[in-house]
């Protein structure tokens, strides 16, 4: 048995709860992945999982051994990396789950930066507005924007942003401009729903009497980029991110409506497994974004 291989397939396991992810991951036969488990259950002695057709889950003994071990894996693949001389210029791959509009709006442009600082990393970008399973998928991590459900991953915050009511000047000049919140119910409106519940996202503005939220949609998109593009086609007012729009608000492919307004702050966080935090190639990547957006957004 290559006991190191068998804890490294150990640790996935108990991270995805599925032999056939551990085999993705690992670019390993699942029936591999699974002969190497039993084997390391063998030269223990103990029982590390349990297996049914739905799931696999850790035994007790199974979670105090991934508790031993995990680190282990994190700390042997860092002493390699300082070794053969890669900790100030890490290598292998790096795989970072980003939402659409922040991808295409602000993060592909500056990653030759990143590439040129780091030539030996290959990147694998997820670019969607879906929740990732983090460690399911073998993310190493994901920005996300907006409220933060309990998890158990670590979150960084990386910036805050004003959002703002955007439309075309086409739109407008069809449809007139807004003047007051009640102006908005005459217009026609886009909308941004999330995939996973089909729930909208509300047009929220703050007044003297209190937060309004409006639904009454016209058309919505379920992905960020989509949702600009709408607004770029002339098909409506839409809230979005404003340091996002500001490229197209300066080039006057849209114009700001309703600034006077108060609107929705919203967060972007970088999350990450905790077992990842030794990680030289995350740990280049966190220095690097959290650069950039200190001088576009700080």
């Amino acid at each position: 048995m290559n006991q190191l291989l068998a804890i490294r397939v150990f640790v996935r396991l108990a991270e995805t709860g599925s032999f056939t992810k551990v085999a993705n991951q690992l670019s390993l036969p699942r029936s591999t992945v699974s002969k190497l488990v039993s084997d390391l259950e063998q030269h223990l002695g103990i029982k590390l999982v349990q297996r049914t057709t739905r799931a696999v889950t850790l035994t007790a003994e199974g979670a105090h051994y991934h508790a031993a071990v995990s680190g282990l894996i994190v700390d042997l693949d860092e002493a390699d990396n300082r070794l053969r001389g890669r900790h100030a210029h890490p290598g292998g791959r790096l795989r970072i789950d980003v939402t659409s509009s922040f991808a295409n709006l602000f993060l592909i442009d500056r990653l030759p930066d990143f590439r040129q600082r780091h030539p030996d990393l290959v990147l694998e970008i997820g670019i969607s507005d879906r929740v990732v399973d983090i460690v399911g998928e073998g993310v190493d991590c994901a920005i996300r924007v907006g409220e933060l459900e309990d998890t158990t991953l670590i979150s960084r915050r990386l910036f805050t942003a004003q959002t703002s009511l955007c439309a075309s000047p086409a739109y407008l000049r069809r449809k007139g401009t807004p003047q007051s919140i009640d102006d908005l119910l005459a217009h026609d409106l886009v909308g941004y729903f999330f995939a996973a519940t089909s729930r909208p996202a509300p047009i929220t503005v703050r007044t003297p009497s209190g937060t309004r939220e409006i639904r009454a949609f016209s058309v919505l998109a379920n992905e960020s980029t989509g949702h600009i593009n709408l607004l770029l086609a002339g098909l409506g007012i839409g809230q979005e991110i404003r340091p996002l729009m500001q490229p197209h608000i300066d080039a006057g492919r849209l114009v700001a409506v309703l600034d006077d307004w108060p609107q929705p702050v919203v967060a972007y966080h970088l999350l990450y497994p905790s077992n990842r935090h030794k990680s030289a190639r995350l740990g280049a990547f966190i220095d690097w974004i959290t650069e950039q957006v200190g001088t576009r957004f700080g």
